[in-house]
């Protein structure tokens, strides 16, 4: 995604929680899907393989597993509606907070590129 020296692990966590909100929307929208089956990624393990030198989408893909529901149904289908919205929302406050990370480190490289 880009220069590690200058975001560090911030750009890999940025696109992994990306692909994490995409995977959780899509569990939520298959929430009345027969047989369908809920999956998540295991975050802090996609970020470790992708800090080890391993591209965004396969460290996210090796992490990617079923999830486990509480409660079975008749239908097969393993979406615990207020599960993943709770996952959805705590995903989409760390997304947030990385981007604001991102965003006062390439305003402060603007500074020093400006002078100022």
């Amino acid at each position: 995604m880009a220069d590690n020296t200058l975001f560090g692990m911030h750009g890999n966590a940025l696109a992994l929680r990306s692909q994490r909100m995409a995977l959780l929307a899509s569990n939520i929208a298959n929430a009345g899907t027969p047989g369908y089956k809920a999956r998540d990624i295991d975050f802090n393990a996609a970020l470790d393989k992708a800090q080890g030198g391993s591209k965004v989408a396969a460290a996210a893909e090796s992490a990617m597993g079923y999830r486990v529901p509480l409660q079975t149904t008749l239908d097969g289908n393993t979406v615990e509606l207020s599960t993943e919205q709770t996952q959805f929302a705590e995903n989409a406050v760390a997304y947030r907070a990385t981007l604001s990370f991102l965003e006062g480190r390439v305003g402060t490289v603007m500074s020093a590129l400006k002078g100022e």
